[in-house]
């Protein structure tokens, strides 16, 4: 993703620094990436499967960050049970070898699109060309993420916000609200958010975090927002006929992040598809929180009517949006 040359320095309080390494434990346990024992390093082989997907013969689901890691695979899948895969992400040459692939297999078909989701603008723009180019849409999965966990520098947005703020939550509530026409008059439809395990209540004060950054606490605030989106647009659209889930996909999967973060996988992005699939096809209250295929209780902001009210607000604003 984009990166600055602004970057914030200061002394940093002793009681500061012991509440961050403390995070930085708790994130890492949930996201899996701390050591383990040699013999448990390689991902599993054997996991928990979803219940297979119907026939999406006519069907459109679009796929943020699909160009690499389980964004690729979920794209994969999809097409594979016969949809129309609107894949998406940043590099031409990674997007046309998907739909490539995908054409040559004889299943589905693909449509690849480009768009670097730290930009809101060009967030509109993609959102503007699929309503253009697509009579429908039916599956929506906000996939695509960044993490810097062990970074002590902000990163910024183009648009001047938090990285992973900007990326992980604003640009999919952007995305999400712009196509939300197309997806209702798809019904019955679905909105899936991959999430985290790793999450953190959000500074309502702070939320770009001008003060005490660190990336793990970045990180699980911005997956934090995408359940708290989830639950805050599930009664609404319920009754338009779309139903909206989140998730965590697996643990410390063997993506290009957890490459980048130098940290071995525990579980393969195959268990992580499974999780994505699961949520496309549950048949759990909408709104639910999955840890991979089970229902689990988010982190307790989650479940606060008034905290959700203000990222509402605080989401409309930012991205420009009534």
């Amino acid at each position: 993703m984009q990166s600055t040359r602004r970057s914030t320095h200061r002394s940093i309080h002793p009681a500061v620094l012991a509440r961050s390494a403390a995070l930085t434990l708790g994130v890492l346990l949930a996201a899996g990436a701390l050591p383990v024992p040699a013999a448990s390093q390689q991902p599993s082989t054997t996991f928990p499967k979803a219940p297979p997907l119907p026939d999406l013969a006519g069907k459109v689901a679009l796929v943020t960050g699909s160009t690499d890691g389980l964004g690729r695979d979920v794209a994969r899948r999809l097409a594979a049970a016969g949809a129309h895969v609107l894949v998406t992400g940043r590099s031409v040459e990674r997007g046309d070898s998907l739909v490539d692939e995908i054409t040559k297999s004889g299943k589905g078909s693909a449509k690849f699109y480009r768009a670097d989701l730290a930009s809101l603008d060009e967030v509109r723009r993609l959102a503007d060309v699929v309503m253009r180019d697509n009579k429908r849409l039916d599956i929506l999965v906000n996939n695509a993420g960044v993490g810097f966990v062990f970074d002590t520098t902000r990163k910024f947005s183009a648009d001047g916000y938090e990285m992973h703020f900007a990326v992980n939550y604003l640009a999919h509530y952007l995305l999400t609200k712009r196509l939300l026409p197309l997806i209702v008059a798809s019904a019955p439809a679905r909105i899936i958010n991959v999430s985290s395990g790793s999450q953190e209540p959000i500074d309502f004060d702070d939320v770009m975090m001008t003060k005490g950054f660190n990336g793990e606490r970045g990180y699980a605030q911005s997956k934090l927002a995408q359940v708290m989106m989830t639950i805050d647009m599930a009664p609404a659209l319920e009754k338009q006929g779309v139903l909206t889930y989140s998730l965590h996909p697996a643990t410390t999967m063997a993506t290009t992040m957890a490459r980048a973060l130098n940290v071995k996988p525990r579980s393969s992005i195959a268990e992580g598809v499974e999780s994505v699939v699961n949520a496309i096809v549950t048949t759990e209250p909408t709104g639910t929180y999955f840890n991979q295929l089970k229902p689990w209780k988010a982190q307790a902001q989650a479940y606060d009517p008034v905290a959700r009210a203000k990222l509402r607000t605080l989401s409309d604003r930012l991205v420009g949006e009534k």
